[in-house]
């Protein structure tokens, strides 16, 4: 292969962005950081300009041609289905020929599937992903890619920061109402977000949009001081993340050929990415129920697994 030949790999969020630049072996020879790239709220022109900014500046900081950058692979927030996809490769691609760019190889993907690529350093296994919402990818050893949840709010996100996040305000509610033991999150909602009493909780959520998700760390807070209705909160939570992960298993195992191996589990996203009281429920929960899988952490991140595609599109 041409030795002047380099990938770009991105992944891309609601609130930052990271690239990296890397020669043909996989070797990191830049990182770039920028701003949002969330398409589906900013739209597909100015996150392809934030995109392109991206790839321009590694190219000047390592001193290497635009040119010589033959595939470049994107994992966006927001980027799950195929039509969103091509929508985001085509603006890309549009914005690049505004400046004489014509990449030979150009791939939009998921957030999530970049980090499932980058968590195992391209090999198989399962990323969890619990933080605004949930959603569990797998890869068996033969590269089929698979997942469970990511159905949405309104029909799953189970365990996910607003799952937590709703179940807390219910049982708030229920304490302000007299049908509900009473909990520390009543105060902790006061005290964090103004939130102190039916008026303007409903006030909040039905006319302002609260963001309900943001009640999740509260019930953590909650559970280490050991109240039982956010240990209740969390245990639920924790044990719908692991049905996710059982379903995911399951399916993983039906579709791989050869005798059971064990299959090793990281854990991706604001919920689960800090060391919490959550964090050790899930795992206790996984680990237990599930002995084939092994929780460990990501081996490399999401933006170096968008790498490993880049790379893999260059044999293409």
């Amino acid at each position: 292969m041409n030795k002047a030949t380099f990938v770009i790999g991105i992944d891309g969020g609601g609130t930052k962005t990271t690239a990296i630049l890397a020669d043909s072996s996989g070797a990191v020879l830049a990182e770039e950081s920028g701003g949002p790239s969330n398409f589906q709220i900013m739209g597909t022109e100015k996150a392809a300009g934030n995109l392109f900014t991206l790839v321009t500046n590694l190219c000047q900081k390592t001193g290497r041609p635009i040119a010589e950058v033959h595939a470049v692979v994107a994992g966006l927030t927001g980027a799950g289905r195929e039509s969103d996809q091509e929508r985001m490769r085509a603006a890309l691609q549009d914005h690049a020929r505004n400046f004489g760019v014509q990449f030979a190889r150009m791939r939009i993907d998921s957030d999530a599937r970049v980090a499932l690529e980058g968590a195992f350093e391209g090999a198989g296994g399962i990323i969890l992903i619990a933080g605004t919402g949930s959603i569990a990818f797998g890869k068996t050893p033969e590269g089929e890619v698979l997942r469970t949840g990511g159905w949405g709010r309104f029909i799953g996100d189970e365990g996910s920061g607003y799952a937590i996040g709703r179940d807390a305000f219910a049982a708030v509610s229920k304490e302000l109402d007299g049908r509900g033991r009473k909990t520390r999150l009543t105060q902790l909602m006061a005290d964090r977000f103004g939130l102190s009493g039916q008026e303007r909780i409903i006030e909040e959520i039905y006319k302002n949009n609260f963001d309900i998700a943001s009640i999740a760390p509260l019930v953590i807070q909650g559970a280490m001081d050991h109240d039982l209705e956010c240990e209740r909160i969390l245990n639920r939570a924790a044990f719908e993340l692991s049905e996710l992960v059982r379903g995911l298993t399951l399916r993983m195992e039906q579709a791989t050929r050869g005798p059971r191996q064990k299959i090793p589990l990281s854990f991706i996203g604001g919920l689960l990415i800090a060391e919490s009281v959550f964090t050790k429920i899930v795992k206790h929960k996984i680990e237990f129920s599930l002995p084939q899988i092994i929780v460990r952490k990501p081996q490399a991140t999401p933006a170096y697994g968008a790498v490993l595609i880049a790379l893999k599109l260059l044999n293409q």
